[in-house]
């Protein structure tokens, strides 16, 4: 056996992000919310903020662009940043224009299904929310989809009421649909079916 001593193990290196755009700090000017970057660097790493926008180091990065292509790339992170505001704002109104609707449904006899629709819009995942259901009330839950293409929660039961109830409570994977979005349908089954 030889007397070798062991390489001492290399440590991995750490890898800081920026809370905002997810990015390393020094790419966070290739993304769309760089002032808000910016500020977060600040306020959380000032040694890094002064390595990247301290008066030196933008003047040895803007020492070699000129006026000209200084004035178009503050322009073009101007627009950058109003076109993702715009987006997020755009996003915000979809979000809260959207409904979420709890249709008690007939099946046979007295037998019913409760179906809710349109919690994907409220950044719910679907499985787990069905999942969530069927442990609370017992019974089967599963993600289908509606004849409009667009997929929903069927639970076995008339729970309505009480999905309600989770909703408005705001527990679980429910605390980011607000209940005045919420309606519920009552759709009967037709003579015949």
């Amino acid at each position: 056996m030889s007397s070798e001593t062991q390489p001492e193990p290399v440590q991995p290196i750490e890898v800081l992000y920026c809370q905002v755009c997810t990015f390393p700090p020094e790419y966070c000017e290739f993304g769309s919310s760089f002032t808000r970057c910016k500020e977060w660097l600040k306020e959380s790493h000032p040694a890094l903020y002064d390595k990247y926008y301290s008066d030196e180091a933008l003047q040895s990065k803007l020492g070699t662009l000129s006026l000209e292509a200084q004035a178009k790339l503050e322009k073009d992170t101007a627009e950058k940043e109003a076109k993702a505001e715009k987006k997020a704002d755009a996003a915000l109104k979809k979000k809260m224009a959207s409904q979420v609707s709890i249709k008690r449904m007939e099946r046979n006899k007295r037998k019913f299904v409760t179906a809710i629709h349109g919690l994907e819009a409220f950044d719910v995942e679907l499985k787990k929310a069905s999942k969530f259901l069927a442990q609370k009330f017992a019974t089967g839950a599963s993600v289908t989809k509606n004849p409009q293409g667009q997929d929903e929660i069927v639970v076995q039961g008339d729970v309505a009421e009480d999905v309600l109830e989770l909703i408005e409570s705001r527990t679980g994977v429910f605390k980011s649909v607000p209940s005045a979005n919420v309606v519920i349908v009552e759709e009967k089954k037709k003579k015949g079916e």
